[in-house]
């Protein structure tokens, strides 16, 4: 990011991760997304006087998981305060949170940036319920969904160490990444279980202390994030540089003008009236219990893109955008070994399969031992690129053996030079206008003659050869 007259952007994170248990937090009712609105609710996520809450067990196990794969320290003793705000969409008036003992604080998440490795602090981690949802409708004014309202959260709040919108978004998508690894959310965006806000200030570059910082509220997109990033620092700038102050508020993104508007002052912790939770005991974590977490967990991504360097010789941005997502990288590192070109095999995910839509179904797609027989065909000259992508999309459809089509289609790439010869002097034939712009000095008249060469062999023709053999003709001429 190009900084505006030598202000430091600095940013911190707060993200809300919704935990995918099969039940609410504090009552029984189901989390399934899309059901018919308010037909996963009860008297206890509705507030109904005299409910009493109890704790999800499993809730509590999906934070110590996020907090353990976060560096963090586990509490071995926390508990629940009430945070109360009234909100149309959170039926009690208040939020069961944590505030003064959080389950996890004190972590930290590395992230790769051009110019390294970064950490970025991870201040805490607590868990809450989560509120219902608003429906604006022209017809009947606004609705209220209860479905979401008890739904189990865990805020995961980093330290203002974030530089840029870029370190922003790499930052939240090495975060959903472990989080998918870990096992503990499905971390749609889409539909709402990882929402992000962004507390943003501006500083003069070598100025200790921090500016004052907006808060832009409930952005569900990588996109968005940088978007409304880029312009709240420029705004800042301008308020600054026009003899303004910044005011500490929560503001709102517009997707459509991409700026940021002003939604309400930002509230204070004293604004909230935080006090213990009394219906809720507090929490004990024994040193067991983080035992047997920690056992559970699997290797993460970071580890498994070192392991993708050093074995395989993948560039760490690659493996970086290889190991976001388990299904895929689990996949890979069952394919890598059947093949002599693993390198190969990453660089087919990355740029064909990957492109395809729903690529995470790749391990039911195509099997590991068809696509490792497919990279030994690339990666040893068997067959040129051009057929490799046209295999790689038909297995895609069907799960075929890559090396029977080959076979039984003709498929191999051709090397022989003197059958390729002939197919070079065809093309120079056909082309006098292409062999006499080169002749005129225009060297990049010999690609369309290549281009022809390779159509006139159907693409089987080595296109290495063919390139080197076009030269030799046309110096002839």
């Amino acid at each position: 990011m190009k900084y505006i007259n030598d202000y430091e952007l600095c940013a911190g994170l707060e993200v809300h991760v919704e935990l995918k248990t099969k039940t609410k937090i504090f009552c029984s009712c189901k989390t399934d997304f899309g059901a018919e609105p308010n037909t996963q609710v009860c008297p206890v996520c509705l507030g109904h006087p005299g409910t009493l809450p109890t704790l999800n067990e499993r809730a509590v196990e999906y934070a110590l998981r996020a907090g353990l794969c976060l560096n963090c320290r586990i509490s071995e003793l926390s508990g629940f305060d009430r945070k109360n705000y009234f909100y149309p969409d959170l039926p009690k008036a208040y939020q069961i949170s944590q505030y003064e003992k959080p389950i996890c604080e004190g972590g930290f998440l590395s992230i790769e940036t051009e110019s390294g490795e970064k950490k970025i602090g991870i201040t805490r981690i607590h868990m809450e319920e989560d509120a219902g949802k608003l429906l604006h409708t022209k017809e009947r004014g606004t609705l209220i969904d209860y479905n979401r309202a008890g739904v189990p959260l865990i805020e995961i709040v980093s330290e203002p160490d974030i530089r840029s919108p870029e370190e922003a978004v790499a930052y939240l998508r090495e975060l959903r990444s472990i989080l998918l690894y870990a096992g503990v959310s499905d971390c749609k965006m889409n539909e709402g279980s990882l929402r992000c806000d962004v507390n943003l200030s501006v500083r003069k570059k070598g100025v200790a202390e921090m500016g004052t910082r907006c808060e832009l509220k409930n952005l569900n997109s990588f996109k968005f994030i940088e978007k409304a990033m880029e312009y709240e620092y420029r705004r800042q700038i301008e308020v600054l540089e026009g003899g303004g102050e910044i005011v500490q508020e929560t503001r709102r993104f517009d997707e459509s003008s991409g700026k940021t508007f002003s939604m309400r002052k930002k509230e204070k912790q004293s604004d909230y009236r935080f006090f213990p939770e009394p219906d809720l005991l507090r929490v004990e974590i024994s040193e067991k219990m983080i035992a047997e977490v920690r056992s559970s967990l699997p290797v993460l991504p970071k580890e498994r893109r070192e392991k993708y360097c050093e074995s395989y010789g993948i560039p760490i941005s690659d493996g970086v955008i290889l190991t976001q997502d388990r299904k895929i990288a689990d996949w890979f590192e069952k394919a890598a070994p059947l093949t002599r070109y693993p390198k190969t095999c990453a660089n087919m995910i990355l740029s064909e399969i990957m492109a395809f839509d729903e690529s995470e179904s790749l391990p039911e797609r195509i099997s590991p031992e068809n696509m490792a027989s497919l990279c030994d065909m690339a990666g040893d000259g068997t067959i040129n690129s051009a057929v490799a992508k046209k295999l790689i999309r038909r297995m895609w459809k069907s799960d075929i053996d890559p090396e029977k089509v080959v076979a039984d289609e003709g498929l191999a790439q051709i090397r022989d030079r003197e059958t390729i010869r002939t197919f070079v002097k065809s093309a120079i034939e056909a082309m006098p206008k292409a062999v006499e712009d080169y002749k005129k000095g225009k060297e990049t008249a010999s690609r369309s003659i290549v281009g022809k060469a390779m159509g006139l062999s159907s693409g089987k023709a080595a296109p290495d050869i063919v390139a080197l053999l076009v030269e030799e003709e046309l110096l002839k001429l």
